[in-house]
C-alpha cells in the first residue's frame, strides 16, 4: 500500500471515529447534523482511497450507512480500534508454528480477534489450540503496534503478539480457518509468508531465547501530520 493511500485511509477512519463517537454522546440536533456531515466527508475519503475517484454516490452512501449503523449510545458507542492477538510458538527443536490461512493462502503465526470475556493471554492460548491443536503457554508480550500505521490493515486495529512455548497437543488444522499447519525451521519456511515475512526475525529471536523489550511503534512527531514511513 503506497504512503498517500495509507494516510488517506487512516485519516478517513480517524474522522469517522470522531464523528461516530460524537453522535453516540450528543443530544443536540445541531451537533448531530454536523457530526453526520463529518461522517459523510470521511466516507468520501474512504471511497476515494478504495479506488472510486469519481465518488459515485452509491459507494459513498454504502460506507456512510455502515458507519452510521454502528453508532451506539454513550460509552458503548465510543469508537476504538479492534484488537488482534497473535502467537509466536516455538517447540523444543526451535521451530516456529505456522498456519496457512484459508482466506488468503498465506502462511502466518496463529492469530485472531480478541473475544469478549477473555484476557489477551487467554485469547492467545485459545487461538493456538483452535487453529493448530497445539497447547501453548504465553511467556512474553513481544509487540503492540497500530496496524494502520504499519500499513498492513485498512481498518483501525491494534496487533498484540505473544511469545509462547509448546506444552503439548498434536497438529490439527482448523477445518474452516486453516488450509494447513506445521512446524518450520528458519531455513525451511513455507511460501508465501504474510507481510513478506517482516515478523520472521522477531519470531526466531524469541524462540532462540533472545527476549528483548516489548516493541511498540513510537509516537509520531507531530502526532497527526506525519505520514507512515
Amino acid at each position: 500500500m503506497d504512503v498517500a493511500k495509507s494516510a488517506l485511509i487512516r485519516w478517513s477512519e480517524a474522522l469517522a471515529g470522531v464523528a461516530s463517537t460524537g453522535l453516540s454522546f450528543t443530544e443536540s440536533l445541531y451537533e448531530k447534523e454536523r457530526f453526520e456531515e463529518i461522517l459523510h466527508i470521511a466516507a468520501e475519503m474512504k471511497a476515494y482511497s478504495n479506488g472510486h475517484s469519481n465518488l459515485e454516490e452509491r459507494y459513498v452512501d454504502e460506507i456512510f450507512e455502515i458507519w452510521k449503523q454502528s453508532v451506539g449510545r454513550g460509552i458503548p458507542g465510543y469508537v476504538t480500534p479492534k484488537t488482534a492477538i497473535g502467537a509466536i510458538v516455538g517447540n523444543s527443536a526451535k521451530e516456529l508454528l505456522l498456519v496457512q490461512r484459508a482466506d488468503s493462502g498465506v502462511w502466518l503465526y496463529p492469530t485472531g480477534w480478541a473475544d469478549v470475556g477473555y484476557s489477551p493471554s487467554e485469547i492467545v492460548a485459545k487461538e493456538v489450540l483452535e487453529e493448530t491443536g497445539i497447547i501453548a503457554k504465553p511467556i512474553k508480550l513481544l509487540s503492540v503496534v497500530d496496524g494502520m500505521q504499519m500499513g498492513f490493515t485498512s481498518i483501525p486495529m491494534y496487533s498484540m503478539i505473544f511469545y509462547c512455548e509448546q506444552l503439548g497437543g498434536e497438529l490439527k488444522a482448523h477445518p474452516l480457518e486453516c488450509l494447513d499447519v506445521g512446524w518450520f525451521s528458519e531455513e525451511s519456511l513455507p511460501s508465501p509468508l504474510a507481510a513478506r515475512g517482516r515478523w520472521v526475525r522477531m519470531a526466531f529471536s524469541a524462540i532462540s531465547g533472545n527476549h528483548s523489550d516489548t516493541y511498540f511503534d513510537p509516537p509520531r512527531d507531530p502526532l497527526w501530520e506525519s505520514l507512515p514511513e
